[in-house]
């Protein structure tokens, strides 16, 4: 993509009521523009990551035997009476009526959704087990907006659902979801941390959120070390074998937030491996049997010939705000540090003197080589100052700054700088595309 083509609207400083850096950030870049509070729009290169993380989601998904649909924003109410919740979510659900009269709301979530989707088809213990997973814009009424797509209203979300015939097996599948976690946030740059979380009223020990540390992370994460330093478990393992080896690697060590901590266990872990940081909440799964199943009706004949609810479980991962998630953890002074398994392009190409012959036609050759070899490089052909284009470089996060200038041109060489560590190398082209393209 040539810059002086594309839409990519920069700013100079953040407004006021930007209060985190990746609320900050993501308005300076261009990634998003507020519509109202907490509903953004998004810009080409924020939905150009959001993108990109949304297919690293799915292919995580899909590796650990879940099966995509899509479900609609506005969901019948009459669902939610069947399972109890209509009435008791509160103010945070927008409610709407259509021109019949009938009662709809704008989907905070999809239990009910997925539980009538799947009473409708499987009745047999035979077809399971089923895992329904579904990336979709859902909407809660937040009292407070805030944090940009941190905390905003409208947001886009990767919700799973897991149907089985008995507990044993919705553990199996939990764990299938436990250890697609950690494969996706790894491959987002993450390094994310699976804490106990709160059952709530339903109770049992299958429940995790997944944090992800940054210096500015919303709450304190306390955990062993070597929980930290332990790596996913990768893309080739058996994903419908018996897990519980590995998840029981990582459930054995401490882990926990604030609101779970127990000061008693973790003093008792030897000094050396005890980790205290902040963390962001990046990912949520839940086992809650037969919480909607039984109200709803969702029967599977059991292999005894005796109907049973279904059991259930729920995996969500905020996509959206991953995109904020990422940017706290991975940002400097300068702007965005993406990994490249997200950044909006793979390299830029810096045109310090556009419309001067030598550096338009090395720059055209480069531009022409990133794109043969897949790099999606963004092209800064403006006729603008180098300081506005290194500035523009960094703020966006591009991974790779191929810096094409007079001087160089008659040396025979371009500069190469890496955007996660500042370094810059004065190459020939040929040596920089190689770095470049691996």
């Amino acid at each position: 993509m040539r810059l002086s083509r594309y839409f990519m609207p920069t700013l100079r400083e953040a407004p006021a009521d930007a209060q985190i850096v990746s609320h900050q950030l993501m308005l300076r870049a261009g990634l998003v523009r507020q519509e109202a509070a907490g509903i953004y729009a998004w810009l080409p290169l924020g939905l150009k990551v959001l993108k990109k993380i949304e297919q690293v989601v799915r292919e995580e998904m899909n590796r650990a035997g879940a099966i995509e649909i899509l479900m609609p924003t506005l969901q019948l109410a009459d669902l939610w009476r069947e399972s109890g919740r209509y009435d008791d979510y509160g103010e945070e659900m927008l409610r709407i009526k259509d021109r019949h009269d009938r009662d709809l709301l704008f989907g905070p979530t999809a239990e009910e959704v997925v539980t009538d989707i799947f009473r409708s088809y499987i009745k047999s213990y035979k077809d399971l087990p089923k895992n329904l997973y579904n990336i979709q814009w859902k909407f809660r009424d937040e009292r407070r907006p805030r944090f940009g797509v941190m905390r905003g209203r409208e947001f886009l979300m990767k919700d799973a659902y897991s149907f089985d015939v008995d507990e044993a097996a919705a553990r199996r599948s939990y764990n299938r979801m436990f250890l697609a976690y950690l494969n996706v946030y790894a491959r987002l740059g993450l390094k994310a941390i699976p804490v106990k979380a709160d059952p709530g009223p339903i109770g049992g020990d299958l429940s995790h959120e997944f944090m992800i540390l940054a210096d500015t992370g919303e709450s304190q994460v306390f955990a062993h070390r070597d929980l930290v330093e332990m790596g996913a478990p990768g893309p080739d393992i058996d994903w419908f074998g018996d897990l519980e080896p590995e998840v029981a690697r990582r459930t054995s060590l401490y882990a926990a937030s604030d609101e779970m901590h127990d000061e008693a266990r973790f003093a008792a872990m030897p000094e050396d491996k005890r980790m205290t940081a902040r963390g962001i909440e990046v990912g949520h799964i839940f086992y809650f049997g037969e919480k909607y199943s039984k109200p709803m009706k969702a029967m599977v004949t059991g292999p005894d010939g005796k109907d049973v609810p279904a059991q259930m479980g729920s995996y969500g991962v905020g996509v959206s705000r991953l995109v904020a998630a990422i940017i706290e953890a991975s940002h400097d002074d300068a702007g965005i540090i993406w990994p490249a398994s997200v950044a909006p392009f793979g390299a830029a190409v810096l045109n310090l003197r556009a419309g001067d012959a030598g550096c338009d036609a090395v720059c055209e050759t480069a531009y022409a080589a990133l794109t043969a070899a897949g790099l999606d490089p963004l092209y800064d052909d403006r006729d603008d100052r180098p300081g506005a284009k290194f500035a523009a470089a960094d703020l966006v996060g591009i991974p790779w700054q191929l810096i094409v200038g007079p001087k160089g041109i008659a040396e025979g060489v371009v500069e190469l700088k890496t955007r996660a560590t500042g370094e810059r190398q004065t190459i020939p082209l040929d040596a920089a595309l190689k770095a470049i393209t691996g």
